[in-house]
């Protein structure tokens, strides 16, 4: 375009040049002055049209040279500058200002981005959460140091398949990974379980759809604070007792002086308190050593449609799928107080009785109950204190609730994991593992709720 321009000023300068040269031949004047006129015309404007030339050749280096740095702008190459130009053209000039001032203030962000990234990567890389962000394809498009250590040893993830990563790492961690919800499960490593909490985002990167997932190991964090409930229980304990036994020997000593100056019912009255005071302090212990004392379960084969139809004389609830007609294989005296402590918890949390339901599925590998609720769901706190021992945010809470539940399902050789569910709520999940059923009768409906006596509380109260 340039030079069509160019071409198109030279025609119009010859042209004009041409015009003034034959006006000059055409004036009434001797034919020498004619010729003067011409040749002095002429000459003028070959000497206008080579500084006109070399102004325009020096405004097209410099148009050229902006627009090669925009190119360079473009491919993200802030180093190209353009020389200024004289200050006879101050529009030029300008904008030659303005392109070198663009590029320096473009230069010096991408620096700044570049530190603030590295900076980033580094916090990242050294934090101990595991980090996994895949694409829509779901190839690895970013992990940090802690997630190649847990998936694959240390190696890079980078560009691998997330699904066929997964296929090494354990049962109950790729089925909390395939899902998209946050959950805590527990896997077992080197003989010893181990606890993840498990948060999970999706979102726009480029314009393309990306999924988040971010993975921290609760183990340490979860034994510490272990140490510390117990010390805690332990002061409670003490307390406790202290508050029932003090009582006690002063009643004792009353009723030491009474016997010298014998009053009935004064005697009586100080015997009845003296008995109020040990049958709380007794069922204080008990409750507690019901916890420490969790008799190993007894698995046999069990009906499922009179195994759930026995939970609706404590709990009312809606069953999402049919009945397996193949018979679990449990401890169902021990099963039943897992599943009466969800359904206390779900109805307790605020949901509709409608809304709480169960749901069993056989697997391969074994058999899975869900117990969802649409109640005021777990906060973050809760979620990552949940199966702490003692922990509970209810004023007259124990904190056995869940823990119990844990106990009962792993002594079983399953899992328990539970989530906020979308829309809100709570999703609890129980996996049992399969086994070979011996040659008996499938125990049904006759089972008895041994659970009841247990105590219990809220998920979210815990």
């Amino acid at each position: 375009m340039i030079s069509t321009r160019r071409g198109q000023l030279n025609l119009v300068l010859a042209a004009l040049g041409a015009l003034t040269v034959c006006s000059c031949l055409f004036i009434d004047r001797s034919l020498p002055v004619r010729l003067g006129a011409a040749t002095l015309a002429l000459v003028a404007y070959i000497g206008i049209a080579l500084v006109l030339r070399r102004v325009i050749d020096r405004d097209e280096r410099i148009v050229l040279a902006i627009a090669d740095g925009i190119a360079s702008l473009r491919d993200s190459d802030y180093s190209v500058s353009v020389s200024a130009p004289p200050p006879d053209s101050r529009p030029l000039h300008r904008l030659v200002a303005a392109y070198n001032g663009l590029g320096d203030t473009l230069r010096l962000q991408r620096q700044d981005i570049y530190q603030r990234e590295l900076l980033l990567d580094t916090v990242i890389q050294a934090t101990p959460l595991a980090l996994v962000l895949t694409n829509a394809n779901g190839a690895v498009v970013y992990a940090n140091l802690a997630a190649r250590h847990l998936f694959r040893g240390g190696q890079k993830l980078e560009g691998l398949s997330f699904e066929q990563m997964l296929e090494q790492s354990p049962p109950a961690m790729q089925a909390a990974l395939a899902e998209e919800r946050d959950t805590l499960f527990t896997v077992e490593a080197q003989g010893e379980p181990q606890i993840y909490h498990l948060s999970q985002r999706r979102f726009l990167l480029n314009g393309q759809p990306h999924r988040l997932r971010l993975l921290k190991q609760l183990t340490r964090e979860f034994n510490a604070r272990e140490v510390a409930t117990w010390k805690r229980v332990i002061r409670v304990i003490a307390h406790e007792i202290n508050n029932s036994v003090a009582p006690i020997a002063s009643l004792a000593q009353s009723g030491q002086r009474l016997a010298e100056q014998p009053d009935r019912a004064q005697l009586q009255r100080v015997f009845a308190a003296i008995g109020e005071r040990m049958s709380h302090l007794a069922g204080f212990v008990d409750g507690y050593s019901r916890f420490a004392k969790l008799p190993r379960p007894r698995p046999e084969a069990v009906d499922w449609n009179g195994f759930i139809e026995s939970l609706r004389t404590v709990a009312p609830f809606t069953i999402t799928t049919p009945l397996p007609t193949r018979p679990g294989w449990f401890d169902a005296s021990q099963i039943q107080q897992v599943l009466l402590n969800l359904l206390k918890n779900a109805h307790e949390a605020g949901s509709p009785a409608d809304e709480v339901r169960i749901a069993v599925e056989q697997r391969p590998d074994g058999w899975q109950l869900e117990i969802l609720d649409r109640g005021s769901g777990m906060s973050e706190e809760v979620l990552s204190n949940a199966l702490v021992p003692f922990y509970s945010t209810k004023t007259t809470g124990t904190g056995l609730g869940l823990t119990l539940c844990r106990e009962i399902v792993e002594a079983h050789g399953g899992t328990l994991e539970f989530g906020n569910r979308a829309g809100g709520g709570v999703s609890v999940r129980i996996r049992l593992p399969a086994a070979a059923e011996p040659d008996q009768p499938p125990r049904g409906a006759s089972t008895s709720i041994q659970s009841t006596t247990v105590s219990t509380e809220p998920a979210r109260g815990l």
